[in-house]
């Protein structure tokens, strides 16, 4: 590929990792940064100009006004591995594109861990009754030992969480879009068995991808299959899960639990944090602002992975998460 004739650009301040960035990308091509530029006008000409993109939130990012340009790029590499706030119609279809799906697999599992465990155990209620002077030491809590674990959805983050539930003594039955993998499950099967499984499971662990097939899917007749003991830990979006629903289903089933991540209005995406439900309010519940994958270097890790995976379509290599 000719140097020359092609512009790679960044359209996100790249965190600290600009000399990465440019390590991996710039023997291969031009690279310019969209946050260097002055105006809305320069950045639109960068992008008439660009053969490839790296972004985070393309929508956010790029001008209105480039997108018009669009049908000059080659190639989209996303730093993010969820692209649902994508909207593929703007860009043609002789557009490649990759998103980063597993960039955060192990920190996003740990995490599942830690909220299962904790609320699993109560943390938060014993918590609460120690700070009020109630010493509660021979009520039993709970353990995750010989439980069944339904993961829905086993890409990175389904897998790797897999393995540390397995590790813990839990009987794993997974759901995927093919019904196959080579992941050591107990059960492996599409959406058409999501009913057998959310009846058996005692954990419930949502990791798929926002699409319109998986949009609401725990809705209030599927929540209502759940055990009344079951703990549900969603890490994938808050559009997946039925706010009200579930909302009453920790109400009614106090010993029942949510580990919530994502959330259904997030700054990021929707400008605001907000609930339409008291979730934080009850006790069986623990939340976090959608920070699973952050551990220390995460985002560098995630951006060098993806700008990699820039490398490889610019010299002819075999991309990763095409989906596009």
């Amino acid at each position: 590929m000719n140097q020359s004739s092609l512009v790679t650009t960044v359209t996100v301040e790249p965190m600290g990792v600009r000399g990465d960035i440019e390590t991996i990308l710039a023997p291969l091509s031009e690279v310019r940064f969209l946050v260097d530029l002055p105006d809305d006008a320069t950045k639109v000409e960068c992008l008439r100009e660009s053969s490839c993109l790296l972004t985070m939130m393309p929508l956010k990012e790029i001008p209105a006004a480039a997108w018009r340009y669009a049908q000059h790029w080659q190639f989209v590499q996303f730093m993010s591995a969820g692209v649902d706030q994508m909207d593929f119609s703007l860009l043609p279809r002789q557009v490649k594109a990759a998103d980063n799906g597993g960039a955060y697999d192990l920190p996003m599992a740990e995490h599942a861990l830690a909220m299962a465990l904790c609320l699993s155990k109560k943390l938060l209620p014993k918590h609460e009754m120690l700070r009020r002077g109630e010493f509660d030491q021979f009520t039993p809590t709970g353990t995750l030992r010989g439980k069944v674990c339904a993961v829905l959805g086993l890409g990175g983050v389904g897998r790797e969480a897999a393995r540390l539930f397995r590790f813990l003594g839990m009987r794993v039955h997974a759901i995927n879009r093919t019904g196959k993998t080579d992941q050591e499950v107990d059960f492996i099967g599409t959406l058409d068995d999501l009913e057998p499984v959310l009846r058996q499971a005692d954990l419930v662990l949502v990791t798929l991808a926002n699409t319109q097939s998986t949009a609401n899917l725990l809705d209030e007749e599927r929540i209502s299959w759940l055990k009344p003991t079951v703990i549900v830990l969603n890490l994938a979006r808050g559009s997946l899960v039925d706010e009200a629903a579930l909302y009453r289903f920790l109400k009614d089933n106090p010993e029942s639990g949510a580990g919530i991540d994502a959330w259904w209005k997030e700054p990021f995406v929707h400008g605001e944090f907000r609930l339409n439900f008291p979730f934080l309010d009850l006790p069986n519940v623990i939340g976090s602002p959608h920070n699973s994958p952050q551990i220390p270097g995460a985002m560098q890790h995630s951006i060098r992975r993806a700008a990699e995976n820039l490398a490889r379509y610019l010299t002819g290599g075999e991309l990763q998460h095409t989906p596009h």
